[in-house]
């Protein structure tokens, strides 16, 4: 076999949502920063290559993701890790961020200590704290210090043709999210509503980008609203959520970034203070310990550092491949699994 590129993955979950970790045959990824690097896989025609190779058909899935792993530019770091998902490639995750930590630590990339681990993660968006517990050679638990999460906007009011008007908070937890109380289109966050949870989303989506451009400012290769969460509250007081995510998925695990853009529209509006935690539930009935360490501030703006706590589990090690003469180099995806959405992505 003359393989054109080759990538070594090892797979991890995260509360039953899929990152894997490319460990070895990651090519060169030009960039002073991690936040350059991000930009140039969503960039240049070689970094989209490289993307779509590794997300879609026939190599990918349409679940989950895969991180890179690079050389980190912040001497404080671990490792440095960018996202790579259908759409482009993204600054942050916590589901991502506690795989990584996972398989750093499982494959001996970076040396376990009993009972407790620090490993310092840098992301496009600034530096994620993971502090693993481990024991009998397995991480059992991560919990991550987030990067500072602020409110762009609290309430604002979207006119809709399906649910007329929608209120929706923008806030930034490592992406930018849209969080929208899930009645407000008619839903209820459970298994059986993921296809309508999707659809709903990908259509919020597409008009808020549309209409309300938001830039990171401190940060330009973060900009846009990555996802929609759906949210509401269960009877035990957990916070229920479903991240949606293009072309037409919703996030397994309870959503570490977009739990971090949830805790800072908390924390304005008055309703969490530091030192508290609570529970977040995802649509498959995951959990994630949201705590709030500090408070803090992005070029003025009050903001928050959010901790994320649950579990990865490795379930298996394999080899990503490119044929030379492989006619699907730059992958597929086609809209019987992948969504409606999925068309404008070949």
């Amino acid at each position: 076999m003359r393989w054109k590129r080759t990538l070594q993955l090892l797979d991890v979950h995260a509360e039953g949502e899929i990152g894997r970790v490319a460990t070895g045959g990651v090519p060169k990824i030009p960039g002073e920063t991690v936040a350059e690097q991000l930009l140039w896989l969503n960039t240049d025609p070689k970094g989209e290559a490289l993307r779509r190779m590794l997300v879609l058909e026939p190599r990918g899935a349409p679940i989950g993701s895969v991180n890179l792993l690079l050389p980190p530019k912040n001497p404080a770091a671990d490792a440095a890790f960018v996202i790579l998902q259908p759409d482009q490639a993204h600054a942050s995750s916590g589901s991502n961020s506690i795989c990584v930590t996972t398989a750093l630590l499982e494959s001996g990339m970076v040396e376990m200590q009993e009972p407790e681990t620090v490993v310092m993660l840098e992301t496009a968006a600034g530096l994620v704290k993971a502090t693993a517990t481990c024991r009998d050679g397995r991480c059992e638990r991560v919990k991550l210090t987030m990067v500072p999460s602020f409110v762009h906007e609290l309430d604002v009011s979207l006119d809709t043709e399906q649910w007329g008007r929608i209120t929706f908070d923008l806030s930034y937890g490592g992406i930018f999210y849209a969080l929208v109380d899930v009645g407000q289109v008619g839903l209820t966050i459970e298994k059986g509503n993921a296809r309508a949870l999707v659809e709903a989303g990908m259509i919020l989506k597409e008009e808020i980008n549309r209409k309300i451009p938001v830039v990171h400012p401190e940060i330009p290769a973060i900009s846009g609203v990555a996802y929609v969460m759906f949210r509401d509250v269960d009877p035990d007081g957990a916070i229920r959520t479903c991240t949606t995510m293009w072309p037409g998925r919703v996030d397994r695990s309870p959503c570490g970034t977009g739990n971090s853009a949830n805790l800072a529209t908390l924390h304005a509006r008055g309703k969490v203070k530091v030192g508290d935690t609570m529970l977040s539930r995802s649509i498959i009935g995951s959990e994630f310990e949201v705590g709030l360490a500090a408070v803090s501030e992005v070029a003025g703006r009050p903001a928050v550092i959010p901790t994320i706590s649950g579990r990865g589990f490795t379930f298996g090690l394999h080899q990503v491949a490119l044929d030379p003469f492989d006619p699907f180099e730059h992958g597929f995806a086609l809209t019987d699994v992948w969504g409606p959405s999925s068309g404008s992505i070949g």
